[in-house]
C-alpha cells in the first residue's frame, strides 16, 4: 500500500462544501471521481481541513492510499483529465515516514479578502466579499491584535461546531488593504468551524466604525456565539496553505515566514 499525496486548488463557488455528500457536487467527491478513473479502482481521499460551501482554496492538501503503481505525473496530469474545470491539481509527491494530510498539519493559513468600494465587481463576484462602508485597516489590525495568542474562542465558533475543544492557538493576523481590497490574513494550529468567517465578520464591523477596537477582546471573555458579530459571506474566504514538519518535505508557503520558532517545532 502507497500513500500518495497531493496539492489542490480550487473555485468553491459552484460546489458545496468540501464533503462527499450523495446528491450535491462536492470536491471531494469530483476528486475520488476522478482519480478513480485514473486508478480503475475506488480511491477516497483524505483532506487538511473541510472547507464550507462557497469556500475556495489555493493549496489545500490531501492524501489516499493505494496498491495500484501509477506515475506521480499519471496522478496528477490524469487526474487533472477527468476534473472539471474549477479544481485542479497542483503538485503530487510520496508521502514520508507517517504523513497524515489532517494530523500532520503544524498550522493552517487562510486568507479573507474584501472588495472595499461603493459598487460590487461583476468579474469578482463570487471570489471576494463586499462591502461599501468604508473600512479602517488599522482599527481592524488592532482589534485583530487581541486574537493571537492561546484563547477560548467560543464566540467565534458556529453555534452547530463539533469540536470538543472551543481553544486554539492563533499564530498571527495581518489585515492590510492593496488598492480597493482588504485582506485579512491569518494562521493558527487550527480553526474551528465558521471561524475565520466570525473573525472577519467582526472585524469588518469594528473597521465600519459600528464596534470599538475592544470588541474581540470582549467577546474572548464572554464566550458567547450570541453575542459576537455576523457571520461573514464564504465568497471572500480562501485556505491558502498548510504548514508541515520539515520531515514531511511540503513546500512552504512564504507566509509561514511570519510563524513564531515555537509554532514550527516538529510534534
Amino acid at each position: 500500500m502507497k500513500r500518495i499525496v497531493l496539492g489542490i486548488e480550487y473555485d468553491g463557488s459552484s460546489f458545496q462544501g468540501w464533503q462527499w455528500q450523495t446528491d450535491k457536487r462536492t470536491v471531494q467527491k469530483s476528486l475520488e471521481k476522478a482519480l478513480s478513473k485514473v486508478a480503475a479502482c475506488p480511491i477516497r481521499v483524505f483532506c487538511t481541513g473541510r472547507t464550507d460551501s462557497g469556500v475556495h482554496a489555493l493549496e489545500q492538501v490531501i492524501h489516499f492510499d493505494t496498491e495500484v503503481l501509477r506515475d506521480l505525473d499519471a496522478w496528477m496530469l490524469g487526474g487533472n483529465c477527468f476534473l472539471p474545470n474549477d479544481v485542479r491539481i497542483i503538485w503530487v509527491k510520496n508521502a514520508i515516514d507517517d504523513f497524515h494530510a489532517r494530523y500532520s498539519a503544524i498550522a493552517r493559513f487562510y486568507r479573507y479578502i474584501i472588495l472595499n468600494r461603493p459598487m460590487k465587481s461583476a468579474l469578482l463576484r463570487e471570489q471576494v466579499t463586499w462591502c461599501y462602508n468604508p473600512l479602517d485597516a488599522e482599527k481592524m489590525q488592532l482589534a485583530a491584535n487581541h486574537l493571537i495568542g492561546n484563547h477560548d474562542f467560543s464566540s467565534f465558533r458556529a453555534q452547530g461546531c463539533q469540536s470538543k475543544s472551543p481553544q486554539r492557538m492563533m499564530h498571527f493576523i495581518d489585515v492590510y488593504r492593496e488598492g480597493e481590497q482588504v485582506i485579512i490574513d491569518l494562521s493558527a494550529n487550527a480553526f474551528l468551524h465558521h471561524m475565520v468567517r466570525n473573525i472577519a465578520g467582526v472585524l469588518m464591523e469594528i473597521g465600519m466604525g459600528k464596534k470599538p477596537i475592544e470588541w474581540t477582546q470582549q467577546l474572548l471573555e464572554i464566550k458567547d456565539r450570541k453575542q459576537g458579530g455576523i457571520t461573514a459571506p464564504s465568497y471572500g474566504l480562501y485556505l491558502a496553505g498548510v504548514y508541515y514538519p520539515e520531515r514531511y518535505g511540503i513546500v512552504k508557503h512564504s507566509i509561514f515566514e511570519k510563524l513564531p520558532k515555537d509554532a514550527k517545532r516538529f510534534h
